[in-house]
Parts: C-alpha cells; sequence; structure tokens
C-alpha cells in the first residue's frame, strides 16, 4: 500500500460499464516524512474520501481485491481514510490537525 493525499477528482462521460457509477480520485503521492512527491495516480474511490485528506491506496491485484471491484479494470483503488500516521514516535500527520 501507498500513502497519497486527495488533489482532486476525475470525471469521464465515456468508460468501461464496468466503471459507472465509481468515484474517481486524483491522488499525490506522499513519503515516509508526510512530503508530497511529484507523482499522481488516479484511483477508484471505496471509501468516500474528500479532497485534502490523507488516503492509503491498494494497488494491482490487490486493488480487485474490494468486495465488488473483482471484475473492474482497476490498478489502484483507495481503501482507508488515514487518521493519524507516527514514524519512530514522531507524529507525521494527523487528519484532526488538518481539519483546522
Amino acid at each position: 500500500m501507498q500513502i497519497a493525499k486527495v488533489r482532486g477528482t476525475v470525471s469521464s462521460t465515456q468508460k468501461d460499464p464496468s466503471l459507472r457509477g465509481v468515484k474517481l480520485l486524483l491522488l499525490q503521492l506522499v513519503d515516509e516524512n508526510g512530503n508530497l512527491l511529484q507523482e499522481y495516480e488516479v484511483a477508484a474511490d471505496n471509501v468516500g474520501a474528500g479532497v485534502d485528506e490523507w488516503v492509503l491506496v491498494s494497488r494491482g491485484s490487490a486493488a480487485r481485491q474490494v468486495l465488488g471491484s473483482e471484475q473492474r479494470p482497476l490498478d489502484a483503488a483507495v481503501v482507508a481514510i488515514i487518521d493519524t500516521i507516527y514514524v519512530e514516535d514522531r507524529l507525521i500527520y494527523s487528519k484532526k490537525d488538518q481539519d483546522r
């Protein structure tokens, strides 16, 4: 899994029929220190994440293990909204602090 920040949404009127009704998010990847990387990715949203929230992204065949996504052509899926991240007893991210 990878940590990412939701930067926006992606919409498409023409797509594979299995993707109808699937919310797509534009994500910016985050490193282990909480720094935004210059890498972006589009992922299906399975948890109702919003812009500026930090999320966990599952990739590859694991993205299709989400219930209901087994037959969808997905490479990435948001599987969790992050509340906090600690690395070696140091707070890297807190959703509570971002909401202010």
